[in-house]
């Protein structure tokens, strides 16, 4: 495939698409052309298509045949590349475990709170020097006017999903054990993944709007009553794999430009009038 900058070919992509496990398909998208786009945290693969009439970007978090585990995931790369080509809207897809017997294996969940217990990751873009240091509030750590957008998506598809939950996020690429499992549900967790933070974080440090739509594959371990496996992750994906499009597309329909949320100016503060 001949790779085009999506940039100056096209107009520009407002809405990207993360596709986590299971979702690698930049063919939801019509006339896709792919570009590597090059930013100071390293290079990240963008396919950039329209869906009717929108320009969309995709990318692929765990890259090329889920080549990249969580741990080693560039996500500074990536929330950095989608800012560079002038993203402002990322519906980000993840596959989870459930803590919470209500949210059962083939429900959505558009998430609202986290908790982080990655241990060795890079979390911002601000380490000091010339970008200084930045405290960026996460009150609402997930834009509310996307995850809305899903929430009234997934009704009118009439697809089983949440409209908020507790996102947990461990390191991996182990799955956990029973024990954690246990502690984490002690402390809030509704949903366990390893991928959802820094993500999160690093796309309102871009004043990026985010929403995640968290697919749960399998109840955690310790809850299961049975081993987990990869598989069975991904086979659930496979499974899913319609429904996630239609949701997703759903939802690109309806993402306006107008914005009122604070998202937009994280760390900029809002422009006075």
């Amino acid at each position: 495939m001949i790779k085009l900058r999506c940039e100056w070919v096209r107009a520009v992509p407002a809405i990207a698409i993360i596709g986590g496990t299971g979702v690698y398909d930049p063919e939801l998208l019509e006339g896709v052309t792919e570009e590597t786009v090059a930013t100071d945290y390293g290079a990240a693969a963008v396919a950039c298509g329209t869906y009717r009439g929108k320009e969309v970007a995709f990318l692929s978090r765990h890259g090329a045949g889920h080549s990249v585990p969580p741990h080693l995931v560039n996500y500074r790369a990536n929330i950095m590349a989608l800012k560079k080509i002038g993203v402002r809207s990322i519906l980000a897809t993840a596959a989870v475990g459930s803590l919470n017997p209500r949210m059962k294996p083939g429900d959505f969940v558009f998430v609202d709170q986290f908790l982080d217990f990655t241990k060795g990751r890079q979390q911002t873009f601000f380490d000091g020097g010339p970008e200084g240091v930045v405290h960026v509030d996460l009150t609402e750590p997930y834009c509310p006017e996307l995850r809305e957008i899903l929430v009234r998506a997934a009704q009118a598809l009439h697809l089983p999903a949440h409209g908020g939950g507790t996102y947990v996020c461990t390191e991996g690429p182990r799955f956990e054990t029973p024990a954690e499992i246990k502690m984490l549900r002690h402390l809030g967790g509704d949903l366990v993944g390893m991928t959802g933070v820094p993500e999160v974080v690093l796309a309102r440090e871009a004043e990026i709007c985010y929403a995640a739509v968290a697919m749960v594959t399998n109840f955690a371990a310790g809850i299961a009553g049975y081993r987990l496996s990869h598989q069975e992750v991904v086979g659930m994906m496979k499974v899913q794999g319609e429904n996630i499009r239609r949701l997703l597309m759903q939802a690109v329909e309806w993402i306006g430009t107008d914005r009122t949320c604070a998202c937009q100016h994280a760390v900029s503060g809002p422009v006075e009038v």
